[in-house]
């Protein structure tokens, strides 16, 4: 879980197609047509690969000062958090459990890799910031890692499992769109997705008390301005942390401007940089 300092810096089928589909072919067409159909529905919000495109974008913009979110594979420092190395596409850190989690699953997949050894001592330094059997070649070794497709893949899995997955379909059971999907991802990519007094819970909890969910019968706008408040309270409990742009000059422009699906053209700026998508 990527925690910066401000000074660190396919498309979906066409239901009309696949209903052609069904009266042309028949019964059994139209059980497999109901099957894709079922399965394009699924991604309907930010898990539209367009509009998960455009998250990584806005995630990396504020994580690396860059919208290349995929040359963020071989990205590791210390970023002086408290939370040891911060590594990755969504800043795994060593010291969080996440970073752990990422390494054993490369190691079960790729048996003998050029991180596996370092498994004992993230064992060991997991829940601090220490290096301890981590320096000085797990930075080389991580970066030497991410040339492994096998690698990558682990990172865009972890990412999806712990943070991606659980915003989504969290934000979905809220009943929010596309803006609201990303901001409760961005939320749990810093803040992580627990009951800790910043955590995702926390946040939510202190938003409820101001505004009711879409799900529950309220304004989806007024919603995430609560939850935006709240996210901004949260982010300043950390020094860390304390540079609230990712929500102020971000998500925020965006619900000023009501555009509740991310529908590029999109400008932004973090800690002073400007972004633009489309």
């Amino acid at each position: 879980m990527h925690s910066p300092s401000p000074h660190i810096r396919a498309s979906r089928r066409s239901l009309l197609t696949l209903f052609g589909a069904v009266l042309v072919a028949g019964t059994g067409a139209a059980v497999t047509a109901r099957s894709a159909a079922a399965a394009g529905a699924a991604a309907t919000g930010l898990d539209d690969p367009a509009k998960k495109e455009i998250a990584m974008r806005l995630v990396s913009s504020a994580e690396n000062s860059s919208l290349d979110w995929q040359a963020q594979y071989g990205y590791i420092e210390d970023i002086g958090d408290g939370r040891g190395y911060t590594a990755g596409i969504i800043g795994f850190c060593s010291g969080t459990s996440d970073m752990l989690a990422l390494v054993e699953l490369y190691t079960d997949r790729e048996p003998g890799n050029v991180l596996a050894g370092y498994l004992p001592a993230l064992r060991r330094v997991n829940g601090g910031d220490s290096h301890e059997g981590l320096d000085p070649g797990f930075p080389a070794a991580w970066r030497e890692a991410a040339g492994d497709p096998a690698f990558r893949q682990a990172q865009d899995d972890e990412r999806d499992r712990v943070y991606f997955g659980p915003a989504v379909e969290r934000a979905k059971a809220d009943s929010l769109g596309v803006l609201g999907q990303f901001a409760y991802y961005d939320a749990i990519v810093m803040h992580g997705d627990g009951d800790d007094a910043t955590g995702f819970g926390t946040i939510r909890r202190r938003a409820l008390a101001q505004a009711r969910t879409p799900a529950q019968g309220g304004d989806e706008v007024t919603y995430l301005n609560a939850f935006l408040d709240a996210r901004v309270w949260a982010m300043k409990q950390e020094e860390a942390h304390s540079d609230t742009t990712r929500v102020d000059t971000a998500q925020r422009v965006f619900l000023q401007e009501r555009n509740l699906n991310l529908d590029p053209p999109l400008a932004w700026k973090v800690y002073g940089d400007s972004y633009r998508i489309g």
